[in-house]
């Protein structure tokens, strides 16, 4: 029985990493056709109907073209670093809940938090092991605003932990039955949406890829494959954030198909986002974190823990 329940995990935990590599390459598809058409313009339209096999013959590209390794770089840790990146943006999905056997466990959203603040290593060691000045800068920008926003998106996560009293992301679902943690952590979810834009390195805030100054940030120096797997890690850190979206305040609802509508419209979001804000100013940005969004999110955890408890104390 064990057996089949461990061939059963691994199989459905398969079919997911498909699912969500095949996710990332039409997202990516449906980014360049938002921003096309709202930069008036086509998008891919030439490979296949409507440009839908763009993604494909993308990806044939990219990786059947020669991989270029700079002479000086630190070898083993520039190899490795796209793929140990893109395998924890691929291992955080784990913890997506699954109606067979799947890894949702009670502490899922710890591991959420241990996994993504990983990948802070995986970006300053692509950087630094590239042995370029430019890649260096764009990884340490990169660091220094993962690091800054990891900080409130914990604090903001606690106030959503404090009112479900459990670490299971199915919990958030059956708390929101009668009413969407939207209306309930208005402040909180803004904020919420905000830092993980900046968490996962996108318009308004993608300081990594300063053309101006840093060329491309921290991948400067990768091509082909390598270069590949780090686009391939950045969109799926983006499917992932507006599934945890979708899960944490828009109602969740796995077992419909409006679960998905939910999870394409937060996707959207971002691509809109890319299509319509400007470049933040970077100090602005770290002001942000450390002035705006620490101090507001401290005092709704106060708020929020006190509204728990006194729940929890008369029982209503």
């Amino acid at each position: 029985m064990l057996l089949k329940d461990l061939f059963l995990m691994i199989f459905s935990s398969l079919i997911l990493v498909i699912c969500v590599l095949i996710g990332v390459a039409f997202l990516t598809l449906l980014e360049r056709k938002v921003l096309g058409y709202i930069q008036i313009r086509k998008g891919p339209n030439k490979v296949g109907y409507m440009g839908l096999l763009q993604p494909f013959s993308d990806a044939i590209k990219l990786f059947s073209k020669e991989q270029v390794f700079p002479y000086m770089s630190n070898f083993n840790l520039y190899y490795l670093s796209p793929v140990v990146n893109l395998f924890l943006a691929l291992l955080l999905w784990m913890s997506m809940p699954y109606l067979t056997v799947s890894l949702n466990f009670n502490l899922s959203l710890l591991f959420i938090l241990s996994i993504s603040s990983l990948s802070v290593y995986t970006i300053m060691l692509a950087g630094w092991s590239s042995n370029s000045n430019y890649a260096m800068l764009g990884g340490m920008r990169s660091v220094a605003q993962t690091i800054s926003y990891e900080v409130s998106l914990v604090l903001i996560l606690l106030s959503f932990l404090f009112l479900i009293l459990s670490f299971n992301i199915i919990d958030l679902e059956k708390f929101q039955e009668n009413i969407w943690f939207l209306f309930l952590l208005f402040p909180s979810s803004i904020m919420w949406v905000v830092s993980s834009l900046a968490e996962t390195n996108r318009t308004p805030f993608d300081f990594a890829e300063g053309e101006s100054e840093l060329v491309s940030g921290f991948n400067v120096e990768y091509s082909s494959g390598g270069f590949a797997m780090i686009f391939l890690a950045e969109y799926a850190n983006i499917l992932f954030m507006s599934m945890l979206c979708s899960m944490m305040f828009l109602g969740g609802d796995l077992c419909s198909w409006i679960f998905f509508i939910k999870i394409v419209f937060v996707s959207f979001f971002w691509l809109w986002v890319r299509g319509t804000l400007p470049r933040f100013r970077y100090d602005k940005l770290m002001y942000l974190a450390w002035k705006s969004y620490l101090p507001v999110s401290l005092n709704l955890l106060l708020f929020y823990f006190g509204l728990s408890l006194f729940i929890f104390v008369f029982n209503i």
